[in-house]
């Protein structure tokens, strides 16, 4: 019978544990469920063979807290959590987040800043010899010398800073499996450099070949534009089938070196790793503190996919997951789906069907298995590829199947649909379907912006394209009968985004009369395309100066325009069209966006207070 893993003494003696093969040390609480990556690679392992225990959120500042396990027989792993522990820990602004939704209760402050290095040298102060390997999100995007936001300054890579022996990066159930197989057979650490989808460090040259060497850590730490042109290179080495081995120097001789990423899962690889006997809950023993709120996001979800071609130069995933999409089965779902709708709390709603674009299903074009993705071409940036295979009718066929489940009443689609490659589809059956099944009464998109300049940056569609998805999604909803609404997800301060297209964007919102409750402005997270714009000043691809805005003030003004609306922007929004040269938007036209300042307060009592200006405490 399937139980949880041993995250105390008492339960390697219930499970007859002399000694582990692994102790786990993660940032979040234990959930045993697969949409948590802690639990993947630990049942992996437990699959091959190997015992796993966990220690969960342990107490940073006692050294005693990563023992309770006592020292394992091949090695520590570490793993920061779910999410980066920085962006886990605070917002954009760099203000606390008050809500930890991966801790017991919600509760923040269990966790350190840059958690994965704090936790590595908390293990190797205890224990001087044992193998250290690092993974998760957190160590995956700073595999090699990064910008950090929070601290604003250029990293080396995450492998030095946190004494440990060897990264697994990416989704790292091929890598880990092999990594503990030789590590078993008895090779020591330093000697395993020659697995995919790992990064190792070396003083050796001769280990390394047929490699390309990146700008020194020194180089780009001295000249942002080395770190640029690296970046690119790296971009362009994602792939499991063309990526070649990457070096790149630190003082003293020492070298930190990435080998090729491991190759994409089969589809029977996808459906044994979720087919694992996963509890599919948090650990009892949390409980008592209310439980872990992230379980309520994923408990009624199922994870179709893994992998994106969309190429969004702010996201992390091309680094992370790879542009190749890897899918498991109808029956796997199927079958994971039957398991949900058993559970006492089953509603008969299942929360969403996806993965990073739920609309993804296959990769993007025939030889893309063969021969890997294009270096220089994007799949839907500018435009849709000619060779893109566009098809949703498996997508289509595995949502009709789960409908049809007993007890099922709703099936929603949840996870960003790329409205892009809807478009490029001519058969509407699937987005006919989409409007009248699997909709809650909202669509979420991801536009990001309207204006071209800053979607170019973004590599995003042209906003023509979001405007003929809007038509063709009104379009359905009149044929059918039915009111829903789009909501679009809109990003400020891009790099490219100077005041003229944060204006733009206002007005545009204006026009479509929506005004969002919330604003994403731009974070800019380690190893994205858009955090290296952000960080030089430079566009990797083209190498050409990119405008930046890092001025608190600017952000928020720029922010204040999406919600021109909110009385309590109104000072922002007014300085902002007179920074732009705007001031034909102050008035009391309807095209106007605020009132102007020495008539607001009378105006705004006739208009139920809607521009009133809220003046700011000195």
């Amino acid at each position: 019978m399937s139980d949880y893993l041993p995250i105390c003494k008492e339960d390697l003696e219930k499970q007859n544990i002399a000694q582990l093969d692994f102790v786990f040390v993660i940032g979040d609480a234990y959930v045993d469920h697969p949409s948590f990556g802690p639990a993947i690679i630990s049942r992996v392992l437990e699959a091959h063979g190997y015992s796993v225990g966990i220690i969960s959120q342990p107490d940073w500042k006692d050294p005693d807290s990563i023992s309770i396990l006592g020292e394992p027989r091949l090695a520590f792993l570490v793993c920061g959590g779910n999410m980066d522990s920085m962006v886990n820990r605070y917002y954009v602004s760099k203000k606390r987040r008050t809500v930890d939704a991966y801790t017991p209760g919600g509760k923040v402050g269990k966790r350190p800043d840059h958690a994965t290095v704090v936790y590595g040298n908390l293990i190797r102060k205890a224990y001087k010899n044992i193998p250290i390997i690092i993974g998760g999100i957190e160590a995956s995007l700073r595999r090699m010398a990064h910008y950090d936001y929070w601290s604003d300054s250029f990293k080396r890579s995450i492998l030095l800073d946190s004494s440990a022996n060897l990264i697994s990066y990416g989704m790292g159930e091929k890598s880990i499996v092999e990594i503990a197989d030789a590590l078993d057979s008895g090779l020591n650490i330093s000697d395993i450099t020659f697995i995919k989808g790992t990064v190792y460090k070396t003083t050796d040259e001769s280990l390394f070949y047929d490699e390309i060497r990146l700008p020194s850590y020194e180089q780009m730490k001295e000249e942002k534009r080395f770190y640029a042109e690296s970046f690119k290179v790296q971009y362009d080495n994602t792939d499991p089938f063309t990526g070649k081995v990457l070096v790149e120097e630190y003082p003293y001789g020492v070298y930190v070196v990435q080998n090729p990423p491991q190759p994409p899962l089969s589809v029977q690889e996808m459906d044994d790793i979720y087919s694992l006997p996963y509890m599919r809950n948090y650990h009892p023993s949390y409980e008592a503190e209310g439980g872990v709120p992230a379980i309520s996001e994923i408990k009624f979800s199922l994870i179709s996919n893994r992998g994106c071609f969309g190429g969004c130069n702010f996201c992390a995933l091309t680094f992370h997951q790879g542009r190749t999409v890897q899918v498991r089965s109808h029956e796997s779902i199927i079958e994971e789906a039957k398991k949900i709708t058993a559970m006492p709390d089953f509603k008969g709603y299942i929360h969403d069907v996806g993965g990073p674009t739920a609309n993804f299903r296959h990769p993007s074009c025939e030889k893309q298995l063969k021969y890997g993705v294009c270096k220089n071409k994007q799949c839907l940036f500018p435009k849709p590829c000619e060779n893109l295979h566009v098809d949703h009718s498996d997508y289509l066929a595995l949502l009709r199947k789960l409908r049809k489940l007993p007890k099922v009443k709703k099936v929603f689609v949840r996870s960003g649909i790329r409205f892009d490659y809807l478009l490029a589809d001519s058969d509407d059956t699937f987005f006919s379907e989409l409007v009248e099944h699997h909709i809650s009464g909202q669509l979420k998109v991801a536009p990001e912006h309207i204006a071209d300049p800053v979607l170019m940056r973004m590599g995003k569609p042209e906003n023509k394209v979001y405007e003929r998805f809007i038509q063709r999604y009104k379009r359905l909803n009149k044929q059918m009968g039915k009111n829903q609404f789009v909501v679009p997800y809109l990003m400020s301060s891009h790099p490219g985004s100077t005041m003229k297209e944060a204006v733009a964007l206002a007005e545009y919102l204006r026009d479509f009369g929506y005004m969002p409750e919330q604003v994403q402005d731009f974070y800019p997270t380690p190893s994205t395309m858009s955090t290296v714009m952000y960080y030089t000043g430079i566009d990797p691809r083209d190498m050409k100066p990119v405008y930046v805005v890092k001025n608190p003030h600017e952000k928020a003004m720029q922010r204040a325009l999406i919600q021109y609306r909110n009385p309590a922007n109104y000072d922002l929004v007014y300085e902002a069209l007179v920074k732009a040269g705007r001031e034909d938007l102050i008035g009391f036209d309807k095209k106007c966006l605020i009132r102007p300042r020495h008539k607001a307060a009378s105006q705004a009592k006739k208009d139920g207070k809607m521009f009133a200006p809220k003046r700011r405490k000195p």
